[in-house]
């Protein structure tokens, strides 16, 4: 029965909801586990209620000995709430409805790279013997738009050449739940977008039909989630710092923030659809200025 729930609820997101392959498997890789257990539950005690709240305690203090991290039991509980949801909407489900708990979890601050790592980073001026070819070019250039826009890695996978508007220094993204939002771009990574172009050209000239993606894997096609962690993570070890995709979208949102950037605009470039998950950037900047204010103030109470 929940099996068949869960399905159903996956099918009414993909159909209804219009959510994206990465959301539908987000929700999969949460609730599947939860469904599972259940199942198990209600074979070894027929006779409770099958929305007992033991399971559910239960469930929680397994994964938590399991060292599950907190932010990973949030965002099961959150997908368990959306879950409930559509089975309140259905009848012969409701008796699978649980009182889920307020809990709330420490989370820790966005990771971000120093403006001045950011600006270096962006300079190129290494000594690596690949600067003229395609693929340096392709990986800097992506590593140029995740902190010059701060979109996320499925929204870079899905660029198109036509995407850009080189005129107005504008970048059209699909976002989550295909909602397109216009970025700005910035002269100086336009600037590397016109040296990339040739070099792609150029690569694309061999094949046969490579994709339309302005980023393109080693056969022509489209590169993909893993692909693009893997080469942006090749490209901070060789230039001697660590950062992921996601650092470099937090590091847009901090560093607009430090700036005087306004928090509504910052949350219309990222696509967040609630102001509050945007906030959280606050906090990190909060962070920044206690940690010069300790390092540099007199009065702070540190021992310099």
């Amino acid at each position: 029965m929940l099996r068949k729930a869960l399905n159903d609820f996956l099918i009414y997101l993909e159909q209804q909801r219009h959510r994206s392959a990465n959301t539908l498997a987000a929700y999969r890789r949460d609730l599947r586990p939860w469904v599972e257990f259940l199942e198990h539950q209600h074979r070894d005690m027929p006779g409770s209620p099958k929305n007992d709240p033991l399971f559910l305690r239960i469930y929680l203090r397994q994964k938590t000995e399991m060292k599950i991290s907190n932010r990973s039991l949030a965002r099961f509980l959150s997908s368990l709430s959306s879950f409930q949801k559509f089975l309140s909407s259905q009848p012969k489900y409701r008796a699978y409805l649980f009182r889920i708990p307020r809990v709330k979890f420490s989370t820790a601050l966005p990771r971000f790279i120093p403006q001045p790592e950011a600006i270096r980073l962006l300079e190129h001026n290494n000594t690596r013997e690949d600067k003229k070819s395609f693929f340096y070019w392709r990986d800097f250039l992506m590593i140029a738009l995740f902190y010059v826009t701060g979109i996320r890695r499925e929204e870079l996978a899905r660029i198109k050449l036509a995407d850009f508007d080189k005129k107005r220094g504008l970048l059209t993204v699909v976002g989550k739940g295909n909602k397109e939002r216009l970025v700005p771009v910035g002269d100086k990574t336009l600037e590397d977008l016109y040296r990339y172009l040739p070099l792609r050209e150029a690569f694309v000239s061999g094949l046969s039909s490579p994709a339309s993606q302005l980023f393109l894997n080693r056969r022509g096609g489209a590169l993909s989630m893993r692909s693009i962690n893997r080469l942006v993570n090749k490209f901070a070890r060789l230039e001697g710092i660590s950062f992921t995709p996601h650092t470099l979208r937090h590091s847009f949102a901090t560093h607009l923030l430090e700036n005087g950037a306004d928090l509504m605009l910052i949350k219309e470039m990222l696509g967040h659809a609630s102001l509050s998950t945007t906030q959280k950037y606050t906090h990190v900047t909060a962070e920044v200025m206690k940690r010069v204010y300790q390092k540099a103030h007199p009065r702070s109470g540190t021992k310099k």
